[in-house]
């Protein structure tokens, strides 16, 4: 395929090494090259090192490194990448000179989950895609005129949110005159197996969860906007319990044992994340073995019906796993109803259990269809380009 040009793109899977974060770039990296892209990953935000064996930030980034190095060779990758350890101030990978020559040279940056703040050097692109996978909060900032918030956005050229109904008149969130554009998670169908068509229907609901996030809740207009995820799972934490036949598990740590008391008293099994999230292989494994995802969304996506959708979702979608999660406002670019649930309340949580019981391959094999009806990653990120003029 004929090269269309360069493209680097900007996330923190060395900071944060985690299938889940190593899947969602891969998800841009791997469609960014079918497309006909050459295509880089940096990260050069500065973030210090989390060592997630440890639950920990840490000075050593050498696990890191191997986890980054690896998940990009795979992908082909193995000689396009950079990372700064900003501790020592130093570049692996590429030089801090070859860096900044990359960014001169490329046609774009994607600043995934806008995981960078931008500087002089990454300026010098002409075209600064900042792709908001968390929306509302950022938004909520630029209309609060927050300098420091107006500063990082405004730093780009073009706006892309998950929030996919932000600017319309389902969502009351502002955009304060930034011209953001709907756009979805992006997965590559190629790297997640269909499964078998006469394959038994694996027993347990699953998903993949931090009980708490903590330091992004926002007041706006007289609402407060909660970020914890946990504060709607407590809601829904007993749904196992008027299904007994059905087995829920729930891939988490604990912060302490009154936490795993409550969430094992709500019917929920418990697995150990560490090695879940310790390679692309394992996160893919669990996902593909699951009976589907039932899940809970946060309260800052849910009450402004932002729309949005996650990508985590989409790779138990990938794999031909139904999901169930809560209403957001997704509906109004990818249908619920078959392979896919939303819902508002307990009872339309249970009735999608018992719809996806009554007719599980059915409702798998829509959960794959509808991956690549709504999330195909070649058709996302085209689409996304061809709005920034490449």
């Amino acid at each position: 395929m004929k090269r269309r040009g360069k493209i680097v793109l900007l996330h923190f899977v060395g900071q944060m090494p985690l299938a889940g974060i190593a899947w969602q770039a891969v998800h841009y990296l791997a469609p960014l090259q079918k497309l006909g892209f050459e295509t880089w990953y940096v990260e050069d935000h500065g973030a210090n090192p989390y060592d997630p064996r440890i639950s920990s930030v840490v000075m050593d980034c050498a696990y890191n490194l191997g986890y980054l190095r690896a998940a990009l060779e795979r992908h082909g990758l193995g000689e396009r990448w950079a990372y700064w350890d900003a501790i020592n101030d130093v570049y692996h990978g590429l030089s801090r000179e070859a860096v900044r020559t990359l960014y001169a040279e490329a046609d774009a940056l994607i600043n995934l989950c806008g995981a960078t703040q931008l500087r002089e050097e990454h300026l010098r692109c002409p075209v600064r895609i900042m792709i908001d996978t968390d929306p509302v909060y950022e938004q909520i900032k630029y209309a609060k005129a927050d300098l420091a918030a107006r500063a990082y956005v405004d730093a780009h050229t073009h706006f892309f949110t998950y929030g996919a109904n932000l600017g319309t008149t389902a969502c009351p969130i502002p955009l304060s005159g930034v011209p953001w554009r709907a756009t979805r998670p992006p997965v590559d169908l190629d790297l997640w197996p269909e499964p078998p068509r006469d394959a038994a229907a694996p027993p347990c609901f699953t998903t993949i969860a931090t009980w708490e996030n903590k330091g992004k809740n926002i007041d706006f207009e007289g609402n407060s906007y909660l970020w914890s995820k946990h504060t709607n799972f407590l809601e829904y934490l007993d749904l196992p319990r008027h299904r007994p036949q059905t087995c829920f598990r729930m891939a988490m740590l604990p912060p302490d044992e009154a936490v795993r008391e409550t969430v094992e008293a709500g019917g929920w099994g418990l697995a150990d994340p560490r090695p879940v999230s310790a390679g692309m292989d394992a996160y893919r494994d669990f996902i593909s073995g699951s009976r589907g995802e039932f899940t809970v969304a946060k309260d800052i996506y849910v009450r402004p019906n932002s729309g949005w959708f996650s990508d985590r979702a989409v790779c138990y979608l990938a794999a031909g796993r139904p999901v169930v999660t809560m209403r957001t406002g997704f509906d109004s670019y990818c249908p619920a109803g078959h392979g896919l649930f939303d819902y508002a309340s307990k009872d339309e949580a249970l009735a999608a259990i018992d719809t996806i019981a009554a007719d599980y391959s059915g409702h798998s094999r829509a959960a794959r269809e509808l991956a690549g009806d709504c999330f195909a990653g070649e058709r996302v990120l085209a689409q996304l380009l061809a709005e920034t003029g490449l």
